[in-house]
């Protein structure tokens, strides 16, 4: 995982309608930056949806909420949709923001091991730099623990 304190690795990738984003878009505003597994599986759904939940409290903050995956922009335009979920979900198929962000890992899936994403959080200051990391979050919490900690409770 990258460190608290260091420079968050700029990326432009497509959102759910194909629209390229970029991070410096978001100059001057916190982001959260959530990477999961795939969509429509039933943890990343429970994650995104308590995410959506929550959206107007972390709107009412000033902080943007984004999620990857290595999924197409056409699997999170229907995932959002199905979901009714109101912020930035990026495509990453190449896993180039992934890697850049560390979480592409072997894991356990099964009982075999794999490569993949592991679920995990990065809160990006005003400035681009990394002011939180969240390995190995989990799906039903982190949304929650995320509010706590930008409302200054956690």
């Amino acid at each position: 995982m990258l460190e608290v304190g260091t420079k968050a690795p700029t990326f432009t990738l497509p959102d759910q309608d194909g629209k390229e984003v970029s991070l410096s878009d978001f100059a001057g505003k916190k982001v959260v930056l959530y990477f999961y597994p795939k969509d429509n599986t039933p943890g990343c759904t429970r994650q995104a949806c308590a995410f959506a939940a929550a959206y107007e409290d972390f709107k009412k903050l000033d902080v943007v909420v984004i999620g990857v995956s290595k999924d197409s922009a056409a699997s999170h335009r229907k995932f959002a949709d199905k979901h009714e979920l109101p912020f930035i979900l990026l495509s990453d198929p190449e896993r180039t923001v992934i890697q850049s962000y560390d979480v592409w890992k072997e894991k356990m899936l099964y009982g075999k091991t794999c490569l993949g994403v592991v679920r995990a959080t990065y809160v990006i200051d005003e400035n681009g730099m990394i002011e939180k990391v969240m390995p190995k979050v989990k799906p039903d919490t982190n949304a929650a623990e995320l509010l706590a900690y930008l409302q200054g409770n956690g």
